[in-house]
């Protein structure tokens, strides 16, 4: 019986869990081929399937490991634009560059990354793009993966 008491709370969330609701920001990176700042290319990174199938969506129930890493993405996010940290930007380039990396696409010849931080909202019928955040590009090759 105690392990099921310990583990109600999180199949049961409580509607307190959250402070405040707000937009998500989306992580999108760039290539760009020197260390001037990107104005265009950007891609988002790891954008949401448009559908799931239901024995992926039970699946995901059990294991999801890339979803929790996605999780700590936004969450490190929402803490750089709230409170800027090293921390909290050096994780999400050592994320970015684990992913570009070993990206069949060729994005690992590419030598400088930088990213940036878009918040998505609704407006009547418009949607809008604000940028909040943008790095300063990093060499890839000189970014720690963890």
């Amino acid at each position: 019986m105690k392990p099921l008491t310990l583990l109600l709370p999180a199949l049961i969330p409580s509607w307190n869990f959250f402070d405040v609701i707000a937009p998500s920001p989306r992580i999108e990176y760039a290539l760009p081929p020197s260390s001037k700042p990107p104005k265009d290319g950007w891609r988002e990174f790891r954008p949401r399937p448009e559908r799931v199938p239901a024995w992926a969506m039970l699946g995901r129930l059990l294991w999801n490991p890339r979803w929790n890493e996605t999780l700590f993405l936004v969450s490190c996010a929402e803490r750089l634009v709230n409170t800027p940290t090293d921390h909290s930007q050096d994780e999400i380039f050592s994320r970015l560059a684990a992913e570009l990396r070993g990206a069949p696409d060729g994005a690992d010849a590419a030598s400088w990354l930088s990213f940036r931080l878009v918040f998505v909202s609704r407006e009547d019928e418009a949607i809008q793009r604000e940028v909040l955040f943008q790095s300063a590009p990093r060499r890839l090759a000189d970014i720690t993966v963890r």
